[in-house]
């Protein structure tokens, strides 16, 4: 991949490409009618000290994303979205300025510990895992190292309403007053995959506030149902990785919405 060395950055390196993706295979006419057309975007940068060195032997940045054609929204919220996956405060400004700043706490970080022989890494990609004239479903996934014990990745959803033009929350698809009930039902999951009976506190091992059970807002509307994501250290210690709660449609159709995007499924 060809660099372009920007006078202003110094230390960075850019790189931009994009490759246009063909339409999903068509499975029914009146569902993916029209659907979306994008191209992914690749920025790569590497510290300036990366000279000869191959990508996993020195510090870099890369993000990954897609961009959708007329889609000016929902790009923005892909953008804004992937710098504020990992530092929300440093993110803020875009992912140019995050990269930056990346780099520049890379410098700082080797100017107080010159004997430190390690290197950072920034790396966030969107992944598309659904899309068509209704609804798109993005994967938000983002790893960042800055010379602690371990990394720390997170993985966010995005469920969008293309005709609304808008991010789809839980109560868009719920009918009122039905948030309890679902997540006593999910509640049951979890207390099954968890191997625990009802009567187990859950304060002992796990996170959750009070320790009550609580569904958070990262989930993705799949073909089968809801799923629900804890990143790490949101609900369990850091080496329990991830925890995924898989709400089946069957068990909550009566709490859904009709006429909502995930209408086709029931």
């Amino acid at each position: 991949m060809k660099i372009y060395h920007l006078a202003a950055l110094g230390i960075l390196a850019w790189s931009s490409q994009a490759c246009w993706n063909t339409k999903p295979k068509i499975e029914d006419a009146n569902v993916y009618a029209d659907t979306l057309t994008y191209q992914f975007k690749n920025i790569n940068t590497k510290a300036d000290d990366c000279a000869g060195k191959p990508d996993s032997a020195c510090t870099t940045v890369k993000f990954k994303y897609p961009a959708f054609n007329n889609q000016v929204v929902l790009n923005d919220t892909v953008v804004t979205g992937l710098a504020t996956l990992i530092d929300r405060q440093k993110g803020i400004a875009g992912l140019q300025r995050l990269s930056w700043q990346f780099m520049q706490d890379y410098k700082d970080f080797k100017k107080s510990r010159p004997d430190w022989k390690g290197n950072f890494e920034l790396d966030g990609k969107v992944n598309i895992i659904r899309q068509d004239s209704s609804l798109v479903g993005l994967e938000f996934n983002g790893y960042q190292y800055t010379g602690g014990a371990h990394g720390d990745t997170r993985i966010r959803y995005v469920n969008w309403n293309v005709k609304q033009n808008k991010k789809i929350l839980l109560s868009d698809i719920l009918k009122p007053g039905s948030e309890a009930e679902l997540t006593a039902i999910g509640e049951k999951i979890f207390r099954k995959q968890e191997n625990l009976d009802a009567s187990t506190p859950l304060s002992r091992d796990y996170f959750f506030k009070d320790g009550k059970f609580a569904l958070n807002q990262n989930f993705l509307i799949t073909p089968l149902g809801l799923k629900f994501l804890y990143n790490q250290t949101e609900i369990k210690p850091y080496a329990a990785g991830q925890t995924v709660v898989d709400i089946p449609y069957a068990q909550i159709k009566t709490l859904l919405q009709p006429n909502t995007v995930v209408a086709r499924y029931l």
